[in-house]
C-alpha cells in the first residue's frame, strides 16, 4: 500500500474579504474523509483556529501557508504509487492574468504580494515526488469581485503543463455556492457524496461524471433552476483519468483499464517510467496482479538492455573517435544513425502489409482502417474469396499478425480502441470462452454496440475517437454472421449468442494480447 498524505484549508473570516460560512467545516469534513475512510497517513488542517503543529502555527495567513509549500515540498519525500491531495476551500482570484489562492489576509488591493498564485502551489506539490498528486479547490471569485470572473483559465493550464489532476467547483464566471440548511458548500457536500458509499467514485473519470450531475441537483434543490455552477475536471493525458482514487470501490474493469495503460505505455510508447508507475498501481488496487508483477519484470529487463546497449555503443564511439585523426573528423560528415523503421514493425507470419492500415489509423480514419483491417483479416486466413472467417480461422489466426493490428489500433487510438482493449474489457465483465447472453450484452452496451437494448448494425457504429472505449475494431459482426448463413433479420438474435462465443474465443484465447 502506497503512502496517502494531503493537506485541507477552509477559510470562513477574511481580514479584507468577505466571510464564508461553511469553509472550514467543508475542509474539516474532507480532512475526516480522508483519514477514516480512504485510510491516508496524514492530513494536515489549515483553518483560522487549528491547532499549532511542531509549535508551528497552522492560521491559513499568507506567510503560514507560503511556508508550508515552500519548507514541506523542497525535496522529494514520497515515490511512485504514492497520493497527495491538496483541498483548498475558501476565495480566489484573478489577476493579471493569474489565478490566485486568497489567504485569510489576502488583499484584494495587493494581490500580487498577499495571495498564492496557484501555478506556484502546483509547482510545489509536483516536488512531492509522488506521481499521482490531486489538487481540489472549491474556490471561485468573491462577490465583491469587479471583473465578474474567477479562477480557472490559468490553473487549467498549469494542471495540464504539469499532469497534475484538478477538480474546479465552477466555471470561472461562476459563484460556488453554500447551502445554509447543509452547512456546506454545494461542490464540497457533492464531492463526498461522490468519493462515499452514496456515489462509490473509485476513479477520476466517475467522480467527474458523477460531480457533472450531482452539483446541478444539488442546485435546484437549494437554490434556483436559474442559478448555474459548473464543476469541471482537468486530467490530461487522458489515461489520468482512469486512475483509481478510492481503492474500496474499484471493479475489476476499473483495473483492467489501468493494465491497459500500462500495456500502452510499456509497448506502444515505449515509457518505461510511465508504465511501471501504472503497473504499480495495478498492485495497489489487486495485490498479487501477475499481468503487473510480469509487467515490472519485463521492464527491468528491458533497462538492463538498455544500459547494456547504451555502454557498448559509448565505448563504440570512443574507439572510433580515436582511430580518427583531427583532419579526418573534421571532414567526415555527420550520420544519422537512428532507424527509420515505424515504432512498431509490421511483422506478419503469412507476409501480409499493413502499411496501409498504420497510414489510415495515423490519419485518424476510423471507418476506412475499420474496413481495412477486416480486409486484412480475411487476407491473412485466406479467406478473402468467401468474405468471412470461420470460429477456426480466428482460432488459429497468427500470433504476429494479430499482435500487429493489436498495437496499431492500441497506439494510434491512445489506448481506447483495439482487441486487447475489447479484452480486457470483457473478461473484466466476467466473460469467459463459454458464450453468456447477460455478458456479452453487458458487454455490447460498455463499447457502444448496443443502445437502448438493440444491437447496432455495422453501418450505425459511431466511428470517431470520442466513441466509447473499445468501440473499434467493430466489423467483426459481419464476419461472424455470415460464416453460419445467418439472415440479415436473425442478426440481432446471432449476435447476442454465437458473436460472444467467436469473440471470446479470439481474444480470450490470445494470451499474447
Amino acid at each position: 500500500m502506497g503512502k496517502n498524505l494531503a493537506i485541507s484549508i477552509g477559510i470562513n473570516k477574511y481580514e479584507f474579504l468577505q466571510p464564508l460560512k461553511y469553509a472550514k467545516r467543508d475542509a474539516e469534513l474532507m480532512q475526516e474523509f480522508l483519514r477514516n475512510q480512504v485510510g491516508f497517513d496524514k492530513v494536515l488542517f489549515f483553518s483560522e483556529d487549528s491547532p499549532d503543529i511542531k509549535g508551528k502555527s497552522t492560521r491559513p495567513s499568507f506567510i503560514n501557508l507560503k511556508r508550508v509549500l515552500r519548507t514541506m515540498f523542497e525535496k522529494p519525500f514520497m515515490r511512485d504509487g504514492d497520493n497527495f491531495w491538496f483541498f483548498f476551500s475558501g476565495h480566489g482570484r484573478r489577476h493579471n492574468g493569474y489565478d490566485y489562492l486568497m489567504p485569510c489576509d489576502g488583499d484584494p488591493e495587493d494581490i500580487e504580494h498577499t495571495a498564492i498564485p496557484i501555478n506556484f502551489v502546483t509547482e510545489r506539490l509536483r516536488r512531492c515526488g509522488a506521481d499521482n498528486v490531486i489538487l481540489i479547490l472549491d474556490a471561485c471569485r468573491d462577490q465583491g469581485s469587479k471583473s465578474g470572473e474567477g479562477i480557472g483559465n490559468q490553473a487549467a493550464e498549469v494542471a495540464r503543463q504539469q499532469g497534475v489532476i484538478t477538480f474546479f467547483s465552477c466555471s470561472p464566471n461562476e459563484l460556488s455556492y453554500e447551502i445554509e440548511d447543509l452547512q456546506q458548500g454545494i461542490f464540497t457536500k457533492a464531492l463526498l457524496d461522490g468519493l462515499g458509499v452514496q456515489g462509490k467514485c473509485a476513479t477520476v473519470e466517475r467522480l467527474d461524471h458523477y460531480l457533472s450531475s450531482r452539483v446541478p441537483e444539488l442546485i435546484r434543490q437549494h437554490k434556483s433552476e436559474k442559478v448555474r455552477q459548473t464543476p469541471y475536471v482537468i486530467a490530461e493525458p487522458i489515461a489520468k483519468s482512469h486512475l483509481i482514487i478510492c481503492p474500496q470501490y474499484a471493479s475489476v474493469h476499473d483495473v483492467a483499464q489501468m493494465k491497459v495503460d500500462a500495456y500502452c505505455a510499456q509497448h506502444v510508447n515505449k515509457d518505461l517510467d510511465i508504465a511501471e508507475q501504472w503497473w504499480i498501481r495495478v498492485l495497489a488496487a489487486s495485490p498479487g496482479d501477475m499481468d503487473a508483477i510480469n509487467g515490472i519484470k519485463e521492464i527491468a529487463v528491458s533497462r538492463r538492455e538498455n544500459e547494456v546497449s547504451s555502454q557498448n555503443n559509448s565505448v563504440g564511439a570512443s574507439v572510433e573517435k580515436r582511430s580518427q585523426s583531427p583532419l579526418s573528423q573534421q571532414s567526415t560528415p555527420v550520420v544519422n544513425t537512428i532507424s527509420t523503421e515505424a515504432d512498431i514493425p509490421l511483422k506478419s507470419y503469412r507476409g501480409v502489409d499493413y502499411t496501409k492500415l498504420r497510414d489510415l489509423l495515423a490519419s485518424g480514419k476510423w471507418k476506412e482502417a475499420d474496413e481495412e483491417t477486416t480486409k486484412k483479416m480475411l487476407e491473412v486466413a485466406a479467406s478473402t474469396s468467401i468474405g468471412y472467417l470461420m470460429n477456426s480461422d480466428i482460432n488459429s489466426f497468427p500470433v504476429e499478425d494479430l499482435g500487429t493490428i493489436d498495437l496499431l489500433w492500441v497506439k494510434y487510438s491512445n489506448g481506447r480502441f483495439g482487441f486487447s482493449v475489447q479484452k480486457n474489457i470483457y473478461e473484466s465483465l466476467g466473460g469467459t470462452r463459454k458464450s453468456d447472453q447477460k455478458i456479452w450484452k453487458e458487454f455490447g452496451d460498455r463499447v457502444g454496440w448496443r443502445v437502448n437494448g438493440r444491437w447496432l448494425s455495422a453501418s450505425q457504429l459511431k466511428l470517431a475517437p470520442n466513441t466509447q472505449i473499445g468501440n473499434l475494431p467493430g466489423l467483426l459482426t459481419k464476419w461472424l454472421y455470415r460464416s453460419e448463413g445467418i439472415e440479415t433479420q436473425d442478426v440481432e438474435e446471432y449476435q447476442s449468442i454465437k458473436y460472444s462465443g467467436a469473440v471470446a474465443a479470439l481474444l480470450l484465447s490470445r494470451r499474447d494480447l
